[in-house]
């Protein structure tokens, strides 16, 4: 049944790759599925990376983002339902060519705002896969979300691409959406044995004056095992810390959004 109330859009972003961006897409959509929430998850990836991830074939979908944000098609008929028990728009290598037809349109940030509208009530939480760019695309992303959550890397060289994110969010609030809240950086990757691991989680949030998601993101392998099942880590490990770390998360998330 439709809700009354709208689903909030948490876009996930980092312009930087290899951040687990859409490692936590797929696992924090499962966790709130399996919170009983009715998850939406857009691949925005021309690489389709998260689309491959849940058991979606790219290369054989009939109809893509590509075709809803171009082509007219309407979403909720480009909507596949997954084994995680989310839902899925998924993405295809034609998405590459969308930027450019974009560049064209007037209002052209809005687009995927407009596109989301119809199918928010259907909905308890719509999550965004980004590109690691901050083309149009990931400008769409950021205009139409109310959240934004910055995957990082415990790493020191992952610092510089969060600084220029949050640049351009700062431009995103001042002239195209001024609801956008970030939410917080999720530490990802983190080994708790390593010293440098643990000083940089303790750096970032003074660093940038935001919130750390808590708990950090492990590094392990059991996440690389996952899209091989076309399942997230909270199906392919139930009791894994990784799938425990993201079911976590995904708590703390839900009490604000």
């Amino acid at each position: 049944m439709a809700s009354t109330r709208k689903a909030p859009i948490i876009a996930l972003a980092n312009q930087k790759g290899g951040v687990a961006k859409t490692t936590s897409v797929a696992s924090l959509g499962a966790a709130f599925a399996e919170a009983g929430k009715r998850v939406l998850l857009v691949d925005l990836d021309p690489q389709a990376s998260l689309t491959f991830s849940l058991g979606v074939d790219p290369d054989t979908v009939e109809a893509s983002l590509h075709d809803v944000l171009v082509g007219g098609v309407d979403i909720a008929d480009v909507v596949q339902e997954c084994a995680d028990g989310v839902d899925l728009v998924p993405s295809a290598i034609d998405l590459a060519g969308a930027e450019a037809v974009l560049l064209g349109r007037p209002a052209r940030e809005y687009v995927l705002r407009e596109i989301l509208e119809p199918v928010r009530r259907r909905y308890d939480v719509v999550l965004l896969d980004c590109s690691p760019s901050l083309g149009v695309i990931t400008l769409n992303a950021l205009t139409a979300a109310q959240g934004l959550v910055v995957p990082m890397p415990c790493e020191m060289l992952s610092h510089r691409g969060v600084g220029q994110l949050l640049d351009t969010v700062a431009d995103v609030k001042r002239i195209l959406n001024k609801k956008l809240v970030v939410l917080g950086i999720l530490p990802t990757l983190y080994d708790g044995r390593s010293a440098h691991s643990r000083e940089v989680l303790e750096d970032v949030g003074e660093r940038y004056g935001l919130p750390v998601l808590s708990p950090p993101i492990p590094r392990t392998v059991r996440f690389a095992e996952a899209p091989a099942a076309g399942r997230s880590i909270l199906s392919t490990s139930r009791t894994s810390k990784g799938a425990k770390a993201y079911r976590e998360v995904a708590a703390g998330l839900l009490e604000r959004i």
